[in-house]
């Protein structure tokens, strides 16, 4: 008998009919002439509720059905008087995998997230991290989707690479070279000639540079892959392995940029509402529970209605100098209560200040443009002001900052002068300069950190707990 998974079967209306399912036991009720069992493959939240008589069963086999254990039922389907429509009554019943209840750490209670994260290699099988994982996989055929709908291609771009697309260092090296004794130049040095690629080599910040490449000949692609940085940053927001999606067009202009970051964010939103619902209603009531604890003018939208906020509201788009000046003139920045000041034109702003503007003042999400230019990268498109850069961020409720991108400098001469002036060395990327001296055409593009979408879908407080494994500053376990 071919085994069915459980989530068609929850669906089903062949009562009567025997079936046969495999899963694993979420919890185990005992009574005095039936067992209780709840049973669940992760094909879906719900479990399935599994009828054991125990004037059918052996002690001996009802003992090994514990939290954890594996199990092959087949059984009549019936209608149930709970509160599902339908539970299977077992005719017949296979440990296929024990789980001693003395040392199986997921016990049917209520873990703490910290701990769960010390066994993250167990930890899908919580209501919690199934619910994420499968929201996370909705939302990675909804991205290829999205785009594969709007003519776009999907380009892999390299992970080891010898350019810091962001400029800012924080990179893993990546060497076959004797680390306790490395070949060395006369100055001293470590001489990378010597090194697997012959020169100096690290893992991705961004598949940016080379998505630009591709967009100057196929017009519109998109990339979607593992990017790191070697951050030593513990908090909430951060990660050193991460995903991150980047779309990269040729004859887009700001606007053309923002049009379609905006049409993406909503459209993954509105797919995750269509076809993840149980998962998000249990995430909500779960993230509900951890919001009583906190004072009322500390907690966040609940979950649904903030998707909703973003799936139904056209976004307001403002310059960054807008922005300061609505930032200065707050009751939080005259009252001193950001913890960052603003100070003027050239502040960077923080979570906290996006968060004001998003969920304080339009009560919309937002994307600023026109950021001072000594703030922002040096591939993005001075504005004719000579001070700010044709960039964007889009701000969410909860989590600030979601997507950022810019329209990319097409002029040959101005990005070669700002690569001066930021000690970016030319010969190292002429083949990135090429694109501008070989049919140079206005193009944008933006950066989308998957695990931060997720992290806002699913209604999560940490963003290690939106990826199955996560790596940061001192943890690089399973």
């Amino acid at each position: 008998m071919k085994r069915q998974e459980i989530k068609g079967i929850l669906q089903s209306d062949a009562i009567g009919s025997t079936i046969k399912v495999s899963g694993w036991v979420r919890t185990k009720r005992e009574s005095k002439n039936v067992n209780f069992i709840n049973l669940n493959d992760g094909t879906v939240l719900s479990n399935l509720q599994v009828v054991a008589d125990v004037t059918v069963f052996k002690e001996e086999l009802l003992k090994k059905i514990n939290t954890g254990a594996a199990l092959t039922v087949i059984g009549e389907l019936v209608e149930s008087g709970g509160q599902q429509r339908v539970e299977l009554v077992a005719k017949e019943i296979e440990v296929i995998g024990e789980a001693d209840p003395d040392k199986y750490p997921l016990q049917p209670k209520r873990h703490s997230l910290e701990f769960l994260r010390e066994i993250a290699h167990l930890r899908y099988r919580t209501n919690t991290f199934s619910a994420i994982a499968r929201v996370r996989h909705s939302m990675i055929f909804a991205v290829h989707k999205f785009f594969t709908d709007k003519g776009f291609f999907n380009i892999h771009t390299p992970i080891i690479t010898a350019s810091d697309a962001e400029g800012a260092g924080e990179m893993f090296q990546v060497s076959t070279l004797d680390m306790s004794n490395p070949p060395r130049k006369e100055n001293g040095e470590i001489d990378y000639s010597q090194d697997f690629f012959g020169k100096q080599t690290n893992l991705t910040v961004s598949g940016q540079l080379e998505g630009e490449l591709a967009a100057l000949a196929l017009s519109k692609i998109y990339t979607f892959g593992p990017t790191f940085r070697a951050e030593n940053s513990n908090t909430t927001r951060h990660l050193a392995e991460f995903w991150m999606i980047e779309p990269e067009m040729a004859f887009f202009d700001l606007n053309d940029n923002m049009d379609l970051a905006e049409e993406f964010l909503q459209y993954l939103i509105k797919y995750a509402l269509d076809n993840c619902i149980e998962d998000l209603t249990f995430l909500s009531q779960r993230a509900q529970q951890e919001e009583k604890n906190k004072p009322q003018d500390q907690r966040s939208m609940e979950l649904i209605e903030k998707l909703k906020m973003v799936s139904d509201n056209e976004f307001v788009r403002l310059t960054y100098t807008e922005a300061i000046q609505i930032l200065q003139n707050s009751k939080p920045a005259k009252k001193g209560k950001f913890q960052y000041k603003v100070e003027g034109f050239g502040t960077d702003l923080q979570s906290e200040h996006e968060r004001y503007l998003v969920e304080k003042h339009f009560k919309k999400p937002v994307i600023l443009i026109d950021y001072p230019a000594n703030i922002k990268a040096f591939y993005m498109k001075v504005n004719e002001d000579g001070k700010t850069v044709a960039a964007m961020d889009v701000l969410f409720p909860q989590i600030g900052e979601i997507i950022g991108g810019s329209q990319r400098e097409e002029r040959l001469d101005v990005l070669t002068e700002k690569m001066k002036a930021m000690d970016i060395p030319l010969d190292e990327m002429s083949w990135y300069l090429d694109t501008r001296r070989y049919g140079t055409v206005p193009h944008s593009g933006f950066g989308l950190g998957f695990e931060r979408l997720i992290t806002f879908v699913t209604g999560m407080s940490n963003i290690k707990d939106v990826i199955p494994f996560p790596r940061s500053p001192k943890n690089c376990e399973f």
